[in-house]
């Protein structure tokens, strides 16, 4: 490996799968070390395990504002300073306007809008000068989808955060860039099609067949993405938006 990111110290969050897990493993194999969170205890001990030495774990919830907390004072108190924050937690599930309740909707915009504000926000006193913060976006926030929208509408604001928040924080050289995965084979993904496999694979040959390069994508090539705006590669990058979808949001 390059050690692109050699002696930084970064935080993922929703890192015990899919494509937070991938970029916690090449973050750590190009040099940083890294906190992971992740809501399940088990299934974080089992990512921990799984990526070896150069990293931490922390049990959080990224919509409890408590747990957020919790996460910055052991971060601060073992590394002093974040210099890569990937805010990686989130989800959702498919409902058609009509059908939509209040429930999806707090439950989606409490994981992916204001866990996002508040994981960031909180982690203003310990962003180094010149860090990188990485929102991880979708090409749903651009495109329409059916019985999507709530998720959709969750994914345009990051967007739009990203926008905002580069002027807010012009001063300390503070770099924001939305990440926006095309279809991914994930656990989240295949999960939208319920748990039996042949439902999961025929879910993945259907988005495969939207993708102009005919596949859906790996949880890896999004997680290089991530480290190409994590790294210096990337110093004069910023308020971007990086698709990284096969092609599926560009036709």
């Amino acid at each position: 490996m390059t050690q692109r990111l050699n002696a930084k110290i970064a935080v993922i969050t929703g890192a015990t799968s899919g494509i937070g897990l991938a970029a916690a493993k090449r973050f750590v194999a190009e040099g940083a070390r890294v906190f992971i969170t992740g809501r399940r205890k088990d299934v974080l001990d089992a990512a921990i395990a799984e990526i070896g030495g150069g990293v931490v774990g922390i049990q959080a919830d990224s919509a409890n504002l408590a747990d957020l907390d919790r996460v910055y004072e052991k971060v601060k108190a073992e590394a002093g300073r974040v210099d890569v924050l990937f805010v990686n937690a989130g989800g959702g599930s498919m409902l058609p306007l009509g059908e939509i309740t209040e429930e999806q909707y707090d439950d989606t915009f409490d994981r992916n809008v204001k866990g996002v504000l508040f994981t960031v926000q909180k982690a203003l006193p310990l962003l180094s000068q010149g860090s990188s913060v990485i929102l991880t976006g979708s090409t749903a926030g651009s495109t329409g989808t059916p019985a999507f929208s709530v998720y959709a509408a969750s994914k345009a604001a990051l967007r739009s955060f990203a926008r905002n928040w580069i002027l807010d924080l012009k001063d300390r050289g503070i770099r924001i860039n939305t990440l926006s995965p095309g279809p991914t084979e994930t656990t989240g993904l295949v999960e939208l099609a319920g748990k039996d496999p042949a439902q999961q694979q025929g879910l993945l040959a259907a988005l495969a067949a939207q993708v102009p390069m005919g596949r859906v994508g790996r949880a890896e090539e999004v997680a290089a993405a991530a480290l190409f705006l994590a790294s210096d590669d990337s110093s004069f990058v910023t308020g971007a938006e990086l698709f990284v979808d096969g092609g599926s949001a560009q036709v």
